[in-house]
């Protein structure tokens, strides 16, 4: 007959069951994730009155390169 083990499991602060402890000191990397290549894509909140006549983030990108294209550009 097996016999349970007298020592209760030791009480975390965290309510974290002890093989649940991860050591992120010894992370590596994830080997199979994509790098850098992926675009990463800029989140920008409009006025409403400005979301009114740009509808689109096509319009708006057309826009905002348009501006940049006018600017003086830094020597």
């Amino acid at each position: 007959m097996d016999e349970t083990p007298s020592n209760p499991m030791p009480i975390c602060d965290n309510n974290l069951q002890p093989e649940y402890r991860f050591d992120y000191q010894k992370a590596k990397p994830n080997r199979f994730a994509v790098g850098n290549s992926v675009e990463k894509l800029k989140v920008v909140v409009l006025d409403d009155d400005v979301a009114q006549v740009f509808t689109t983030p096509k319009a708006v990108n057309k826009a905002l390169r348009a501006l940049i294209e006018a600017m003086p550009q830094p020597q």
